[in-house]
């Protein structure tokens, strides 16, 4: 049963008087609701806290406003997944929790809330890509990175596909399991199949087991993040009506950016260099000193420190557990030891973009692996929020403040 709250405790969650709480009841922005053998009424928690959340919000808007896409007052409202506290839930479900045990396809379905079995599978997703014309479209593509040859790739195979223009719920999570399976391909430079995602990855690279479960781990915990530059730009694609390929492959791209899914291709390269130094702390204060003409989103240093995890990213902890585990152990410990001096010359913990790196460097996967990795986990996010834009049906337009010269204007 749904907790409620008594009027007192409801307004008191929001901070205003009880006038002011039957005033936002008979306004409709509150609904009260009579419990058997309870004389007064009742408030369901759950609309208590999020009408709190959007005051609180509301409060914030004044000044703020020009900073709700810098870190932020929020600028949409979703029920996919929650940042607090220093966790990460999809759907209610811790992340780290999920990533022990859940495939990629699992954590997917769970965000687009789809509970059909076998929907990875080919005959229940329907149509599928040729083998010859995805031999044929990949062939001279070979030789791109994997991002580029996957935003290539995506688009062009979109008009072979008829479901892949559904708008309904249920033919964009088909589609979505589809475009998954040949964005998997294209990333791997691999033919389309559906065997799990995560051991796709691994067949390519050729790794053994252990290393797929590894994979597996990491796309989990890089499934969905909130509404980061790469998802949001998913939303404002989807909203306009354009295809779920079109959406996701506007994805790819803000994903490409250094500042984003970029990020852990800089931290590869810090590592490598780090792992030459003699002085590790040295070595990344100097770094520090000398930083480059492309910051991260408030970095001091590449791999370390996120926004919205003050106390750690609860994936990058993760992931760097995994380390001893999986990889030789001099090589596990030098760059634990990197991790450690980062640490404490920055004051910032490791994030998720450190620990992709650093298990790509350690566990001897192909360079950008990590960036895979990551384009491959989020998409399952991107799918999840272009769904809830799509049934939003809103188009996203937001408003531009004018801040330059009046002196045309009569």
């Amino acid at each position: 049963m749904k907790k409620t709250l008594s009027a007192a405790e409801a307004a008191s969650a929001l901070g205003i008087s009880l006038p002011t709480l039957y005033a936002y009841v008979s306004r409709g922005l509150l609904h009260s609701m009579q419990e058997d053998g309870v004389r007064s009424k009742r408030y369901l928690q759950e609309e208590v806290l999020r009408l709190a959340a959007r005051n609180t919000d509301s409060k914030r808007a004044g000044r703020a406003t020009e900073r709700a896409i810098d870190w932020g007052v929020p600028v949409l409202e979703s029920r996919i997944t929650l940042i607090a506290d220093g966790k990460l839930l999809y759907r209610g479900h811790d992340a780290g929790v999920l990533a022990q045990h859940a495939s990629l396809e699992q954590v997917a379905q769970l965000l687009w809330e789809c509970r059909e079995e076998d929907l990875f599978r080919k005959e229940k997703g329907g149509q599928t890509v040729p083998a010859k014309l995805w031999q044929a479209l990949q062939a001279p593509l070979a030789k791109l990175p994997p991002l580029d040859r996957a935003m290539s790739l995506l688009p062009a195979i979109a008009p072979h596909l008829q479901h892949t223009w559904g708008r309904t719920e249920a033919a964009m999570v088909r589609s979505g399991a589809t475009l998954m399976q040949a964005l998997a391909a294209a990333l791997a430079g691999s033919a389309i199949s559906d065997v799990p995602l995560h051991q796709q990855l691994a067949q390519a690279w050729q790794l053994d087991e252990k290393d797929a479960g590894l994979l597996r781990m990491a796309m989990v915990l890089c499934a969905d993040h909130e509404l980061n530059a790469s998802t949001f730009t998913v939303r404002c694609v989807a909203s306009t009506g354009a295809s779920l390929y079109a959406a996701v492959t506007a994805g790819l791209a803000a994903l490409s950016g250094p500042r984003h899914g970029g990020e852990s291709l800089r931290v590869r390269a810090l590592l490598e260099a780090a792992l030459e130094q003699d002085d590790v702390p040295r070595f990344l204060s100097e770094r520090i000193q000398h930083a480059g003409a492309v910051p991260g989103y408030g970095h001091v240093l590449s791999g370390f420190g996120h926004p919205l995890y003050p106390n750690g990213d609860p994936r990058g902890r993760l992931l760097l557990e995994m380390l001893p585990h999986f990889a030789v152990q001099d090589k596990a410990a030098a760059l634990l030891a990197v991790a450690d001096a980062g640490q404490r010359v920055t004051g910032l913990h490791p994030n998720v973009d450190f620990g992709l790196a650093a298990l790509e460097l350690a566990c001897g996967w192909p360079k950008a692996a990590s960036q895979v990795l990551f384009a491959l986990g989020r998409s399952a996010g991107w799918i999840a929020h272009a769904m809830e834009q799509v049934a939003d049906g809103r188009l996203i337009r937001p408003r531009a403040r004018y801040v330059g010269t009046f002196d045309t204007l009569s």
